[in-house]
């Protein structure tokens, strides 16, 4: 029996998910790793931790198997990270991450003044972005990036220290801010406000392309073949979309883990001048439009937290329970679910979480299910931005860890108003991590993946929430205007870091 994998290396862990090659799941390991926050804003991680538990994870999948039946790996990793690195591509610092928001100043004064940078990269002017990240550097003098030879995402220095190359396939490399997704050449314009030059690049490279050998040490230490071929791959978005199978135009893909993110593919780039979501170049002629929430996962971790007590805790299922005591809506308490700034469709570090509507009456489930229900308003309010791209939401596939939720993808249905298909596996991202190998190696299609992908089921939406929730909407999409100004009174009272 033959066999592929997706590495999928994500914000908190990497994932070896081994797979037949009709999709079926045959094993598969988890290596958590963490973030840290050294001050206010800012969240980095060890590229070395993440190499050892990617390391591991693969580790406990092939010991499973023989050699000679692993017929390649696929990669998927998460965007935004920069590392600034030597000239032998060990790190000069941590990772900054995507959640990072030390650079929001320059962000900001991009995001007035440099409209053509966000038109030519497709990739909106925040924090987030590793432009806006070395612009900081380069204001601050920071010494890594004074030191560097090279910089790169995660992904990059894992090629590099396995590989001995310095490549990125076109999806990593448009989430930069940095790459022309017109023309799939680093941008001229973007590469000056960075400061940095082409040369301090990965060469951009085909999600199909084939990487060399691997080290040899590297190949003993993870129980390989030197000669396992090994897929670039892409960016974890692009991937979840082809994992779950929303490949065709009004096929909408919403995963939701950590963080979330809505997403379509396109034929062509699809960007306008109010930079409300992302267009990422994926091949030459296939692009991936949506845009990212922040704020997925982690909001019900927060209220978690901020319910539990040393006599009782509670666990996500808990959680559940609590909020299927609630009727739709919440008894008309709304949640802004901003907790951690907010990206699309505002761009916006500054953003806070608000409850909107609190009342007496109101206790712990309606808060829960408030939290639920807003983080669903803030992934649906991105719809409505690629909406006016012309984009339609014909069918919807969920996956990410919220889709181990029944009551969260009713919600989401329901705020739709259409079907949600989901995925048996969910591990979307490293599916399409696989496949991507199968079409470089074997010969498989792209679109083929469709039969590949074993379905659990489909939530009808129930119409009457439908309608509750479209007055909830109404009222929680201008919600963000009405306290932009409190949200920047606030911050301004923040203590400098």
């Amino acid at each position: 029996m033959k066999y592929v994998m997706g590495l999928d290396i994500g914000t908190t862990s990497a994932k070896a998910i081994l797979f037949k090659r009709n999709g079926t799941v045959v094993a598969e390991n988890e290596q958590s790793y963490s973030i840290q926050h050294p001050k206010n804003g800012w969240a980095e991680q060890d590229p070395l931790k993440i190499e050892q538990a990617t390391i591991r994870a693969i580790q406990h999948i092939t010991k499973k198997i023989h050699k000679q039946d692993l017929l390649a790996v696929g990669l998927s990793t998460a965007m935004h990270s920069l590392i600034c690195m030597d000239q032998n591509g060990q790190p000069l610092s941590n990772a900054i991450i995507w959640a990072d928001t030390r650079s929001s100043a320059e962000a900001e004064q991009l995001k007035a003044n440099q409209a053509s940078i966000y038109l030519a990269t497709g990739t909106p002017l925040h924090p987030m972005s590793p432009l806006a990240k070395l612009n900081w550097m380069k204001n601050v003098e920071y010494k890594p990036f004074i030191e560097a030879d090279y910089f790169g995402s995660v992904k990059e220095f894992l090629l590099f220290h396995w590989f001995g190359e310095k490549v990125v396939d076109y999806a990593m490399a448009a989430s930069t801010g940095l790459f022309n997704i017109h023309d799939f050449k680093w941008d001229s314009n973007a590469l000056s406000k960075a400061g940095i030059t082409e040369n301090q690049l990965s060469q951009p490279i085909s999600p199909y392309t084939k990487l060399s050998m691997l080290r040899r040490d590297i190949a003993d230490r993870l129980g390989i073949s030197v000669d396992t071929p090994f897929i670039i791959g892409g960016s974890d978005g692009p991937l979840a979309n082809l994992g779950i199978g929303a490949f065709k135009p009004g096929e909408t893909a919403i995963t939701i883990g950590t963080s979330g993110a809505i997403r379509q593919f396109a034929d062509k780039p699809l960007l306008n001048s109010h930079q409300e979501v992302f267009s990422y170049a994926f091949t030459k002629d296939l692009w991936i439009t949506g845009g990212p929430t922040n704020n997925g996962g982690i909001v019900l971790q927060w209220v978690k937290n901020l319910i539990s007590n040393d006599t009782q805790h509670y666990t996500m299922d808990d959680l559940n329970e609590l909020a299927q005591k609630v009727a739709a809506g919440s008894e008309n308490l709304l949640f802004l679910p901003y907790l951690n700034g907010e990206r699309a469709p505002f761009w916006d570090a500054k953003a806070k979480g608000s409850f909107i509507g609190l009342q007496s009456h109101h206790k712990k489930e309606h808060v829960v299910r408030a939290s639920m229900e807003g983080v669903v308003y803030s992934i649906y309010h991105i719809g409505h931005a690629l909406e006016h791209l012309g984009n339609r939401h014909d069918l919807i596939y969920a996956s990410g860890g919220f889709a181990r939720s029944s009551l969260w993808l009713q919600i989401l249905a329901d705020t739709f108003g259409k079907p949600v298909k989901i995925p048996e596996s969910h591990q979307s991202s490293a599916w399409g991590a696989a496949w991507i190998a199968l079409c470089a190696v074997e010969g498989y299609q792209l679109k083929d993946i469709k039969d590949s992908i074993p379905m659990k089921g489909e939530i009808e939406p129930n119409l009457e929430h439908t309608s509750i929730y479209q007055q909830h909407f109404e009222i929680y999409q201008k919600l963000y205007h009405t306290l932009k100004d409190t949200f920047y009174e606030l911050d301004k009272g923040n203590v400098p870091s």
